[in-house]
């Protein structure tokens, strides 16, 4: 049997196994794994599970028997360690006190607060940092906070499934009935809803309230529900919709009124009514990611304005040979899945 080859990009890549843990559940924290080793074993682990509560680091560093062997030992961590009170005391603290002589880092903070600042502070201490390691994926796995704080915009995901024959809807579907036309399989519908629970929040165009009804919760998948978010100029929301009568948090995006209603609803004027101002109520509301579901409409005027970060679309096996055609991306598929037969393509601008 082969041994392993304990590299530094070997020790960061469980970091990140354990980040990913954090997914949907830390907003508006990042996601953040950390380990101990010494001797190359890991003797301490731990992930950041919730905003509020302990940093990975500190987990991480509780997680150790034996804390004799901490002055001896490595700590690993996918993004660099607090400087600030927030809600918790600041990790760079907690690393000095019990002396870990050093740590290897992957992204350096966004974020203001810190941005360099826990690097020079645990160097001044004497501590041996290393960053960089593997920052092309430690990156890529808090692209929404990154995104946040250096375009001051929340990281968009359009999502949407189209037939083989290229429609996203049929066009005689009855409205009326306002119920949903599946397209995509059952198994492809449960990831919408993993995906639904690790995003911040959940858009749709009021034409995708009024012909479906949608309830844009994640149902199907044990998580948090995203914020709902509508773009609604005219206030035309059905009252009797699902989103109006249930307890969970949305909001109405119009030109017209604001205001708050029961059951956790709230109207707001945006004006002009365009992305631009939508992506400045996100940024002021700690918003770092949106996943855009619809409808046609909706997702075709991030596509033209170029505000887009990443597209999950399935295409399925079906045809309905007349409809509404499906939105067009210029670019190449990154990487392609096979969902039981579903086929699901992902783009990244």
């Amino acid at each position: 049997m082969a041994s392993k080859n304990f590299t530094d990009e070997y020790f960061m890549k469980r970091c990140l196994d354990l980040a990913e843990n954090g997914l949907g559940k830390t907003y508006p924290n990042p996601i953040v794994g950390a380990i101990i080793v010494y001797k190359n074993k890991i003797i301490g682990k731990g992930w950041h599970e919730k905003a509020g509560e302990h940093h990975a680091e500190i987990k991480a560093i509780s997680n150790v028997k034996d804390k004799s062997l901490l002055p001896k030992s490595k700590m690993y961590v996918n993004l660099e360690p607090c400087a600030h009170h927030g809600k918790t005391p600041p990790c760079v603290d907690t690393i000095k006190k019990f002396s870990i002589p050093k740590v290897v880092i992957g992204s350096i903070d966004p974020n203001p607060k810190v941005s360099g600042n826990g690097v020079k502070i645990l160097q001044k201490s004497g501590c041996i940092v290393k960053y960089g390691v593997l920052k092309k994926e430690t990156d890529f796995a808090n692209r929404r906070f990154l995104t946040y704080y250096q375009k001051k915009r929340p990281y968009i995901i359009l999502k949407w499934a189209k037939t083989t024959d290229d429609f996203i809807a049929p066009k005689d579907e009855e409205k009326k009935s306002r119920k949903v036309f599946w397209i995509s399989n059952a198994y492809s519908r449960k990831i919408t809803h993993k995906w639904r629970s690790q995003e911040a929040a959940i858009l749709v165009g009021v034409q995708t309230i009024i012909d479906d009804n949608p309830k844009l919760t994640n149902r199907h998948y044990k998580g948090n529900n995203p914020l709902r978010l509508v773009f609604d100029p005219n206030n035309r929301t059905p009252v009797n919709s699902f989103i109006i009568k249930d307890k969970e948090p949305t909001i109405f995006f119009n030109k017209i009124k604001e205001m708050n209603l029961i059951n956790n609803k709230k109207y707001i004027i945006i004006k002009p009514y365009n992305i631009r101002n939508f992506f400045l109520f996100c940024y002021a509301n700690n918003i770092q990611s949106v996943i855009v579901e619809g409808g046609k409409t909706t997702l075709e005027k991030f596509i033209e304005s170029g505000y887009w970060d990443e597209a999950r679309v399935f295409t399925s096996s079906k045809k309905i040979k007349n409809g509404i055609s499906s939105p067009n991306i210029n670019k190449s598929v990154s990487f392609s899945k096979d969902i039981q037969g579903d086929k699901l393509d992902f783009y990244f601008n």
